[in-house]
């Protein structure tokens, strides 16, 4: 996401029903939203239900991927500068270098993208332990299937993107991520938006390394295609036993992530959920969703793609304007 887009306020006044400027109004009345959602649920109520699934995205062979080495990090925070630097990110309130902010267990926000915690190595309290956290790009992303408008999109790249422009804040994606990761903007009341990593979407396209990766001074970070990343964390974990736990944590987890970790100490040591199923989550839904009446499944996609598309041609109307607006006078 762009710096502009991020800390980007409301373009210009919102225009009231009876507004006597020029050009058409597109507010959407209470009226006006009502009549389309009754039409449309009308029409939902005889619709089948669409496939949950995604067929085109079931192979990740190909995909990219981010393989996190635990034993090689060292806690200097070079990825989480890199990563504000490269998304336009605020300043955080400590700067990089203050290791003051190790005292406490932080979690990606609307302000940050990805942080870093320390954590105790229980068999040696001397050396602590250090974990990235960022979005772990799930192979069937729970944020997505349960977005009623398709903000989101799993590329074939790996990545999971988002779309501020379709998000009307419902922020199902929030309560479905089993990482508890997507952080929600209030900021802008008008301007409602989910605020995650997006593992550098545009630089992997361009043949470039995610902006934390190409910072990592230890080697901790490996970007690759996932099968690669894999047999990586394999050979790892097989030619130093007593180094790393026989684990590779997002390999399997909800169906599998794009974002995968080594470590030689217990997952769960570091904060990471230890019962999650091996199934993405949305196949453990769908025989529940398949009871549930459409009316309940449809109406909030309904009202969510009414929103978004008079939001988007409100938007676009004053960008028209704009010009006109900031007109020199002579």
């Amino acid at each position: 996401m762009s710096d502009s887009k991020r800390d980007r306020a409301s373009d210009g006044p919102e225009r009231d029903a009876g507004s006597d400027a020029e050009g058409p109004s597109f507010r959407l009345t209470r009226r006006k939203f009502l009549s389309i959602s009754m039409l449309a649920g009308g029409a939902a109520l005889t619709a089948p239900m669409r496939a949950l699934a995604n067929p085109e995205l079931e192979d990740w062979r190909k995909s990219y991927g981010m393989l996190t080495d635990f034993t090689a990090c060292v806690g200097c925070r070079s990825c989480e500068k890199a990563c504000n630097e490269a998304n336009g990110m605020p300043v955080p309130d400590k700067p990089f270098d203050d290791v003051s902010v190790f005292e406490e267990q932080r979690w990606p926000s609307a302000r940050t993208l990805t942080v870093v915690n320390r954590y105790k190595d229980t068999r040696d309290p001397s050396k602590p332990v250090y974990r990235k956290i960022q979005c772990n790009h799930c192979l069937e992303p729970a944020c997505a299937t349960a977005c009623p408008i398709h903000a989101y999109t799993k590329t074939p790249e790996g990545a999971v993107i988002y779309n501020e422009n379709l998000c009307f804040g419902c922020r199902y994606c929030v309560v479905a991520c089993p990482f508890n990761i997507p952080g929600y903007s209030y900021e802008s009341a008008l301007e409602p938006k989910i605020v995650k990593c997006f593992l550098c979407y545009e630089k992997i396209k361009e043949g470039q390394l995610p902006a934390c990766a190409e910072a990592c001074p230890g080697g901790a970070l490996t970007f690759g295609r996932r099968e690669d990343l894999l047999k990586l964390a394999r050979k790892r974990i097989m030619d130093n036993p007593k180094q790393y736990i026989d684990h590779i944590y997002g390999e399997h987890e909800v169906g599998g992530t794009s974002w995968l970790y080594i470590s030689g100490v217990p997952f769960e040591q570091l904060g990471f959920p230890n019962n999650l199923p091996k199934k993405p989550l949305i196949e453990l839904t769908t025989s529940y969703l398949s009871s549930v009446p459409v009316i309940f499944t449809t109406f909030p996609a309904i009202f969510g793609m009414v929103y978004a598309a008079m939001h988007r041609r409100e938007r676009e109307h004053r960008k028209e304007e704009k010009p006109d607006q900031h007109r020199e006078v002579k």
